[in-house]
């Protein structure tokens, strides 16, 4: 039951697998789809994640046939609110307030597991994929898999900036998207420090 479930709740509020994939914590889409299929069924943690989400009982989520019920069933309307980073002062942990420009308040159901905040985009140097100006929501985490768009430290910890990682052996390179950048080679005389990975971007007309 919980398959046909999970299935009808996320078509009955519009929401994608990897926008359910993204609140859960998770890399891909690939667990949402299993689990709609009925491969596979989630722990209990992550049972009760996705009942909170869509505002139902857990019983009834892996019991009762909810395309049947006339219970009204909405998501939350909670919002949260995303620290956004601005100039990063030396010492203090990213997040700190005097390192935070302004918040975002996100609604909850697009807000991923862990810690996460903002990145305001400044030039065209990610180009086309993240325009200028556009702000990019970033989960705090110290390393990303190769390839990954990261939030890094640069310039003595004070300058935050976004940029695709490529590890080669030993070597570390924060790589533009725009081809009319040099990659930044990450050493002991341009050290660098990562401390996030882009989940997503945002802009505004």
């Amino acid at each position: 039951m919980f398959a046909k479930n999970l299935k009808y709740l996320r078509q009955k509020h519009g929401v994608e697998q990897m926008q359910l994939a993204e609140y859960l914590g998770k890399k891909s889409s690939s667990s949402i789809s299993s689990w709609e299929s009925g491969i596979y069924t989630p722990k209990i943690k992550v049972l009760a994640q996705i009942a909170n989400y869509f505002n139902v009982d857990l019983d009834d989520l892996m019991n009762v046939d909810l395309s049947l019920s006339q219970i009204g069933v909405e998501v939350s309307q909670k919002t949260i609110d995303i620290p956004v980073l601005g100039a990063i002062a030396c010492g203090e942990p990213i997040d700190a307030d005097e390192n935070i420009s302004e918040y975002r308040s996100v609604p909850a159901d697009r807000v991923p597991g862990g810690d996460v905040f903002y990145l305001r985009a400044k030039g065209d140097s990610m180009e086309p994929k993240i325009p200028d100006g556009s702000y990019v929501l970033c989960r705090k985490q110290s390393d990303v898999e190769n390839g990954e768009i990261a939030a890094v430290l640069v310039n003595g910890d004070e300058e935050a900036t976004l940029k695709r990682v490529v590890k080669q052996g030993d070597i570390v390179l924060l790589q533009a998207l725009n081809e009319n950048y040099a990659p930044y080679i990450l050493n002991e005389d341009n050290p660098g420090k990562i401390v996030g990975k882009a989940i997503r971007m945002e802009t505004e007309l």
